[in-house]
């Protein structure tokens, strides 16, 4: 199944339990057809593999530096939002113009911050993690790989994120009480507006 949403304005990814290779593929692919991307919760983005497995891979990636000067390159970055945007630069051709254009529509964050925590957002069932890895496999959490290797925000976004989700589930019920008075103001009025549902059937309503 391949993602197809070139040029429909804005689209936000919920990066939740998604596989980080094959979600950053599609994205990589998406971005250089000229498609705008913002993936959120990239702190929740999986890697297969055990924790362990994965930090040792992190140390050796840790250890590649300039000889005389390491403080020209490469970096390493700690945060997952852009663990995950390097990954993607990784995909596109970025020493290229069109690869830095491409670039430039992509935008990472971890948690769901304002506006994106209302809007739409979407998912890539290709880079889900229960589509695609074996049941019972191991697999690491991009937040705790980055929390492990020195990444110190993690308590900061979880207070940011619990805040978030108990505004939701505010809104969701206030939601559900507006629709269930709007379902029962629709069966007290469906003897008057009988008349006017067959009028508005037989125009195509």
């Amino acid at each position: 199944v391949v993602l197809t949403m070139v040029l429909s304005g804005v689209k936000v990814i919920d990066g939740r339990d998604h596989l980080l290779g094959r979600l950053c593929s599609i994205v990589a692919k998406e971005l250089l057809a000229g498609q705008k991307i913002v993936i959120v919760r990239c702190d929740e983005i999986c890697i297969s593999g055990s924790l362990v497995r994965n930090r040792v891979k992190y140390a050796q990636f840790r250890r590649l530096h300039m000889n005389t000067n390491p403080g020209r390159g490469p970096f390493h970055f700690k945060s997952p939002a852009m663990m995950v945007w390097r990954t993607v630069r990784g995909m596109v051709h970025q020493k290229s113009p069109r690869g830095q254009e491409a670039l430039k529509r992509l935008s990472t964050f971890e948690g769901i911050p304002a506006p994106y925590d209302k809007q739409k957002r979407v998912v890539v069932p290709a880079a889900l993690r229960v589509m695609r890895l074996k049941p019972g496999r191991q697999f690491t959490v991009v937040g705790e790989l980055a929390d492990s290797v020195g990444w110190k925000h993690k308590e900061l976004l979880g207070r940011l994120e619990g805040k978030r989700k108990a505004e939701a589930k505010d809104f969701y019920e206030k939601k559900k009480e507006k629709a269930a008075l709007r379902k029962k103001a629709e069966a007290a009025a469906a003897g008057e507006l009988a008349k006017v549902n067959e009028v508005l059937a037989a125009s195509g309503y």
